[in-house]
């Protein structure tokens, strides 16, 4: 029993830390401890805890319950639940859950979900958020809108500055300030820096139909949401994953996880709720480690549109099975934000197995802090705008080769390497993508080391490109929000070719799997900027096959990738792709083959795969597998 106390009281003192904004253990340990106690005492009235009691403000009564969720952290549990049903899922904000009332079309309440049955009265603090509408034409019963209210980066940049104008404590994190802003009893106009996206509609009357089409209502109301996909089954469970870690790394605001809700909801009102979580919903989370470790240098590389990006180069330290010794700052705010200098010592996270992210500074050194004038690689002075720092050199190299490289890389021109496209650059033999296909074996012998036969076997390797599958070509031309299995996906929906693609609308694309509103526009925007580019690669010849990978022995196959590479991962994953080979984010039981090159390793899909008699093999076999070494 002291056991089942000393548990109660850690999530009790924890609960309530998190909810004041001022976390001390990650969500991951939060949660073993909640596992801990449900193992040795299920019945334990702090397990039906929802959330904290609030501690300022009018207490509220909801009318329903605002409940936690179930969770997993392990991607063949989340199929498990799913089974056979459809499902929507939508991008786990980690902010403060909130809950908005109108009647006769009018917001007449805000509150947040406290202990899950009273929350705290934040209605004056709300509508200083423009997110947020404050009237609904056409509407004249009563309804509720639940969703989260959160901080995004740039917005996070000009709360702080502003607050210490002000006088007030410079805020630490993202995460915590929504939460400080929420609780104050000053300064309400902050709040404007909020903002919210919905996640849920709550009516009198029973609801028919789908979860997509209920999301789709709330949209056609005027609330923000995040992008939610509709599942067919459980196949694109991975996708949604993949996404989500790539926004953890590089997105502009803070996510946790993802959350899955059956698609019928009649079997939403069959299933029910238990008194902790709704039965048709569950969270999937990335486990997060954290550590402390020192900046030893900060690193400013240009991207192919001109934005400088700061990496730490950090003393190594291990988290989550692997050794970090580099960590992503994202950009110029949050370096400006916290003035990170080398000597600072820091905490970070991994989560997930994405690239570790800088979480805040434990100790700050006593250096003068220094954000660079001039780009790395032109040398042009650099301009500041808003949370970026830019270069405005169009002729930029760093510009020029990044471009380059990222179309390299995805049309699979294997043998041109970074250190030879540099050359090609700064001896003017390209200029622009195109000039790749207009090169001569001759044009290559003016440079250092290049015989007649590495020219002929460069040339013949670019000239080779030009025979690729519609979705290759598409992923390789950079195109916003336009990674491979997107693209694929739109040609697999019967766009494939240039002018399907061109008369392409944006409700068109909203139909296809994985596309919502926002990335629809986004992607076909992009799409558009790409026209010039795509007619030049027509005139030199490109010409789009049908790929045949029947006899390939990786067709259909699944295949997760970790662990240090000799190749760039985006090329070896165009190389399985174009095998026929399917590129997964987790290893699960489905999984057919571990790529990588360690043969003893902590991580946990080496373990995994070892616990599941995975086949585990090297890029080497891999590439014997599709066909052996390239020449």
């Amino acid at each position: 029993m002291n056991k089942v106390k000393e548990l109660e009281e850690q999530i009790i003192h924890h609960k309530m830390l998190y909810y004041a904004g001022r976390p001390e253990i990650s969500d991951y340990k939060f949660d073993k401890l909640e596992e801990q106690l449900k193992n040795i005492c299920p019945d334990s009235l702090v397990l039906e805890m929802i959330g904290a009691i609030p501690v300022t403000g009018e207490k509220v009564k909801h009318d329903k319950k605002m409940l936690s969720l179930a969770k997993t952290y392990k991607s063949e549990e989340l199929a498990a639940w799913l089974g056979e049903n459809q499902a929507v899922s939508m991008f786990k904000i980690d902010g403060v859950s909130c809950s908005l009332v109108y009647e006769k079309g009018k917001l007449v309440l805000a509150k947040t979900r406290g202990d899950g049955v009273m929350g705290e009265n934040i209605t004056a603090k709300v509508y200083w958020i423009d997110s947020i509408p404050k009237e609904i034409s056409g509407s004249i019963n009563k309804f509720e809108i639940r969703g989260e209210l959160f901080c995004s980066e740039s917005n996070f940049f000009h709360l702080s500055e502003e607050m210490v104008a002000k006088g007030l404590d410079k805020p630490s994190s993202q995460r915590n300030i929504v939460a400080g802003l929420i609780s104050r009893k000053d300064n309400l106009e902050l709040c404007r820096h909020i903002e919210f996206r919905a996640f849920d509609l709550i009516e009198e009357k029973v609801q028919k139909g789908k979860e997509f089409d209920k999301l789709k209502r709330i949209q056609s109301m005027g609330f923000s949401l995040l992008d939610f996909i509709e599942h067919k089954n459980s196949s694109t469970i991975d996708d949604v994953i993949n996404e989500a870690k790539n926004f953890m790394a590089n997105g502009e605001f803070l996510i946790d996880g993802i959350v899955f809700t059956y698609n019928d909801l009649a079997l939403q009102e069959e299933l029910g709720e238990t008194a902790h979580h709704p039965r048709y919903k569950m969270a999937f989370k990335f486990k997060g480690e954290a550590k402390k470790t020192i900046i030893n240098n900060i690193l400013w590389s240009v991207s192919r549109n001109g934005i400088l990006t700061p990496v730490a180069d950090v003393s190594t330290v291990e988290l989550s099975g692997a050794k970090i010794s580099r960590v992503t700052l994202h950009n110029y705010g949050l370096v400006k934000q916290h003035e990170l200098k080398s000597g600072d010592e820091i905490e970070i996270i991994r989560s997930g197995e994405v690239i570790p992210k800088f979480l805040s500074v434990i100790k700050s050194a006593d250096k003068p802090f220094e954000i660079p004038k001039f780009c790395p690689s032109c040398g042009m002075k650099t301009e500041i705008e808003d949370i970026r720092l830019f270069c405005r050199n169009e002729e930029c190299p760093g510009k020029i080769k990044e471009s380059f490289l990222n179309f390299i890389q995805k049309i699979g021109i294997d043998d041109l390497s970074s250190k030879r496209l540099d050359e090609f650059i700064k001896e003017g033999i390209v200029h622009k993508i195109e000039d790749l296909y207009k090169i001569e074996p001759n044009d290559l012998l003016v440079l250092d080391k290049f015989k007649e036969k590495l020219a002929n076997k460069i040339v013949s390797s670019i000239q080779k490109s030009k025979n690729v599958d519609f979705t290759t070509f598409l992923s390789s031309l950079g195109i916003a929000g336009g990674a491979y299995n997107k693209c694929e996906k739109i040609v697999s929906a019967g766009i494939n070719t240039i002018e399907k693609m061109n008369a392409l609308s944006v409700e068109k694309l909203m139909e296809i799997d994985s596309f919502a509103e926002k990335s629809a526009v986004d992607f076909l925007q992009s799409l558009k900027e790409k026209n010039d580019l795509i007619g030049e690669l027509v005139k030199v010849g490109f010409n789009f096959v049908a790929v045949d990978n029947s006899r390939s022995p990786i067709n259909g196959k699944k295949i997760c990738i970790t662990g240090a590479l000799s190749e760039k991962r985006s090329v070896i994953e165009a190389n399985i792709r174009n095998a026929g080979g399917i590129v997964v984010t987790s290893v699960s039981k489905n999984t057919d083959f571990l790529l990588t090159n360690e043969r003893d390793s902590n991580s946990s899909k080496f373990k995994k795969a070892q616990t599941l008699n995975i086949k585990i093999v090297s890029e080497i076999e891999m590439k014997e597998l599709i066909g052996g070494e390239k020449e």
